[in-house]
């Protein structure tokens, strides 16, 4: 996407904005005044694009084409930019999975690169920062995160494994002396090298060991640990893709090439717990390029991102693409916590240590005390009496102040210990840092256990008596989405993500160099993804043993049907399903995946847009029985809550009936037949509605679903250019920018040029910048007068926040847009003289034929007075 064609490490690019991993993204600057929007962040400096996809004509090898034809692309390209005076640095080369080369060129050519013969398309290479999921102060049980899939049945009771099923894990690496992968690792191949941070150079050819990051390590360890901690499949054998260094980011670029050489070192499933949120698109080159590696034999799992808190369309590439599984993110079920005793049976309570305490001891006995009632909104949030509490173990509700504010009264009072409990369902982790500081142990239990020992407390005299013990304990949002999993659809409204699986609080190996050594605990959509990873290899195993192999392509349809939806996180007990478009199919069963006699395809349905009110959809679905008998199916459907609002989400009720064709569909043995489904929306307009088509067997076999999504209303009345848009330059010092709401004039030298600041309220399928005469409103000489022609835009993060789109004052004289790409003669700077420039976005699935489904804004006068030469 030829965004900005000279803007200067201190600018703010379209899509220079850093993508973080597992689909987290760093928010845009936002506007914070009218007539100057602030410096930018020392964080966001350095962030245009430094490196561009360039795809080339021809199909990809595992697409049919050939490699001397590709070659000699590669080759015509080169001698075109050369000959057209660009200078082009070249990256990787691409020829298995996606055609075409990344380089790095000056701004100023990047958009003449659509200008050289052979080229289909340029998209950016984004910058994704290394994975680090949230670490928590809870232990989690991992036998319970493992049993929510069923893995532990499949390794205990089936004799699943995953021998002889190949994982590769595309990450910061592995640590090869960590006892958990002895002897399983078959191939392996650094990319970057320790130093490498996005900015410079990667070296590559080094060792795959992740002595610097530990996010690999942890992804391996649910996929495939053996030993203390076992993963999902412990005796797989593991690829290690190293393309992090020690600090700092990757580029997808990389990430293409480690899926080529997955490819080559023939991995049956790879991992990818990083992505870019709010890059929805699936026609980004690495959502391409997983695809294709999907249909060149490899299953494809990939994290759908951690941007929960962005609104819906949030998913990222690569997890976006078409045949990728795009894996959610469900709470584990339990935790270990340390342990207390409470008279007078000895009744044990978990216990958390707050952050900025001294942790509890493992011996002593303390009486109690209470300073309210679990009705008490601001409990010990005024001081309290000096020395009413002094030696004794305090117990106060959460609630109408700070934890540091409680403790403190605590403290004041002369208590000797504290114990907040929760106002809400579960444990929590406090954090009582100030000053002064708190020095007496300060521990928070869940709100069942406060409100038991509020009840003691007030029957009688108790204590309490530190141990050295710890169990396990249920988590109450187990089985539930984690708050940070993002939202689909994608920008093409394809339901995405396709699947759930365990990722909020997993106890996983870790680099034993690092701290916590050897195990820890981190939490997101990057510990979901390996899950998935580990299902396929089982059902990859299982499949093979049985002689009937499962194809890379179908491996998505059999986790789809077998899995089970779960209740909304809002409210479980309101009894509704989650969103679809957060949830996918639901939590992944592989027991279920493994003794599936049947199929249902196609196993999720994307309704798109119902537009007409009162429209409806109909699809057909197939049943294929591989029993050995007859098997009827009852058809049913479950609705699931829908949403409304983009940025922030409001759920609404289930926003869809379901009719079929006939109530049961009987499948002979060795046969398939099908059905069909009639959804009639009933939502608001500009909602986001799903649900499920269920098959319940008449044998007790295993229960298929299939599920749905769409947008009911029109997509395109989804506004793109809303907010914030305005013509700017930087200010003097290059850290923010000079709203310039009148006639201005540019030399076009150094920094002194117009940039347009938008916010892009949703995707744009293409965004143009069009040069015209101020005085006449024509393109000069009659010809397309085109500055910049930018195809497949993300969407902001945040409600304010923005893309910067700069012109430098030339334009490729065009004769139109066919389509694919432009048309164009050359490029070259406009004479001196006053210019409007017209800017244009074409909406997601719009027709560019339609008015209404194109956005307009132009710019004030712009006065180019560039020094002659």
């Amino acid at each position: 996407m030829t965004v900005s064609r000279l803007l200067r490490p201190s600018a703010l690019a379209l899509l220079s904005l850093t993508l973080a991993a597992c689909g987290a993204q760093r928010a845009p600057v936002a506007a914070q005044q009218d007539t100057t929007l602030q410096a930018l962040s020392a964080g966001s400096e350095n962030q245009t694009p430094r490196a561009w996809f360039v795809e080339l004509a021809g199909a990809p090898t595992s697409k049919g084409g050939a490699r001397a034809q590709l070659a000699q692309e590669r080759q015509a390209f080169r001698d075109q930019a050369k000959a057209l005076g660009l200078k082009v640095k070249d990256r990787l080369e691409f020829e298995r999975l996606w055609n075409g080369v990344s380089v790095e060129v000056a701004d100023a050519d990047v958009a003449k690169l659509r200008d050289v013969p052979g080229v289909k398309a340029v998209f950016p290479v984004l910058s994704v920062p290394m994975p680090d999921g949230e670490r928590s102060a809870e232990t989690p049980d991992m036998t319970t995160a493992i049993a929510q899939t069923g893995a532990d049945v499949a390794q205990n009771e089936l004799g699943l494994t995953g021998q002889g099923v190949k994982i590769a894990i595309m990450d910061t690496g592995l640590d090869l002396d960590h006892p958990a992968f002895a002897g399983r690792v078959v191939a392996s191949y650094d990319f970057v090298g320790d130093a490498y941070d996005g900015t410079n150079t990667p070296v590559p050819g080094q060792d795959t060991v992740d002595d610097c990051g530990g996010h690999g390590t942890h992804v391996a360890g649910i996929a495939a640990a053996g030993g203390a901690v076992k993963g999902v499949a412990p005796q797989a054998s593991l690829g290690i893709y190293r393309v992090f260094g020690c600090a700092g980011s990757t580029d997808s670029d990389i990430m293409i090439a480690a899926m080529e050489r997955a490819l080559a070192d023939g991995m049956d499933v790879l991992n990818m717990s990083i992505g870019a949120s709010f890059n929805s698109w699936p026609e980004y080159p690495s959502a391409v390029a997983a695809s294709n590696l999907v249909d060149a034999g490899v299953v494809v799992a990939a994290s759908i991102g951690n941007s929960g808190t962005g609104g819906v369309f949030a998913a990222g590439a690569p997890g976006v693409g078409d045949k990728v599984i795009g894996v959610a993110n469900f709470m584990n079920t339990h935790v270990f916590l340390n342990e207390f005793t409470v008279s007078p049976d000895g009744t044990k309570m978990g216990y958390q240590n707050a952050t900025g305490a001294p942790a509890a001891p493992t011996t002593g006995t303390l009486p109690m005390a209470k300073t309210g009632t679990p009705a008490s909104a601001a409990d010990a949030c005024s001081p309290l009496a000096p020395g009413s509490l002094t030696g004794q173990a305090v117990l106060i509700r959460r609630g109408g102040c700070t934890f540091y504010i409680k403790a403190q009264n605590a403290q004041n009072a002369g208590a000797a210990a504290v114990v907040i409990y929760n106002n809400a369902a579960g444990p929590f982790a406090g954090t009582v840092t100030g000053t002064p500081a708190i020095t007496i142990p300060v521990v928070s239990v869940s709100d069942t256990q406060g409100a038991l020992l509020n009840n003691r407390i007030a029957a009688g005299p108790t204590t309490m008596t530190w141990t050295a013990n710890s169990g396990s304990y249920a988590n109450p949002t187990g089985n539930l989405l984690d708050s940070s999993s993002s939202y689909g659809l994608d920008a093409k409204l394809g339901l995405k993500p396709d699947i759930g699986a365990p990722g909020g609080l997993i106890r996983s190996t870790y680099p034993l160099s690092l701290e916590p050594s050897g195990y820890a605990i981190l939490s997101g959509t990057s510990m979901a993804s390996p899950h998935v990873a580990g299902i396929s290899a089982l059902v990859i195993q299982a499949k093979r043993a049985a002689g009937t192999p499962i194809a890379a392509g179908d491996m998505r349809g059999l986790l789809q049907n077998t899995a089970t939806p779960k209740p909304w996180s809002g409210n479980p007990g309101l009894g509704f399903l989650d969103f679809v478009h957060r949830q996918g199919a639901g939590m992944a069963n592989v027991v279920n995946a493994v003794k599936a006699t049947a199929s249902v395809t196609p196993s999720k349905l994307s309704l798109g847009e119902n537009e007409a009110a009162g429209g409806t959809k109909t699809q057909t679905l197939t049943v294929t029985n591989r029993s050995a008998g007859t098997v009827t199916y009852t058809l049913g459907h479950q609705g699931a809550l829908g949403t409304a609002g983009n940025y922030t989400v409001t759920a609404q009720l289930p926003g869809a009936n379901a009719s079929f064709s006939a109530p049961t569909v009987t499948v002979p043995a060795g046969s398939s037949a099908s059905v069909t489904v009639t959804f009639t929306p009933t939502g608001a307009a500009k909602t986001v509605y799903g649900g499920y088509v269920v098959f319940t067997p008449d044998n007790g076999s295993e229960t298929l679903r299939v599920p749905y999504a769409g947008f009911q209303g029109d997509y395109q009345s989804l506004n793109i250019l809303t907010g914030l848009k305005t013509m700017a330059k930087l200010n003097a010092a290059g850290t923010g920018y000079d709203v310039l709401s009148t006639p201005s004039t540019f030399t076009m030298q150094g920094s002194d040029y117009p940039q347009f600041l938008l916010h892009l309220d949703h995707f744009a399928r293409w965004i143009k910048l069009d040069v015209v005469d101020a005085a006449t409103g024509q393109p000069v000489h009659s010809q397309f007068f085109n500055a910049s022609t930018d195809e497949y835009l993300p969407r902001n993060s945040t409600a304010t926040g923005f893309f910067a789109f700069a012109w430098d004052g030339q334009v490729s004289w065009s004769r139109g847009y066919n389509g694919v790409g432009n048309t164009h003669d050359k490029r070259k700077p406009v004479p001196n003289g006053q210019y409007i420039v017209k800017i244009s976005a074409l909406k997601a699935l719009g027709d560019a034929a339609n008015a209404a489904h194109v956005e307009r804004w132009q710019s004030p006068v712009i006065t180019v007075n560039a020094p002659k030469k």
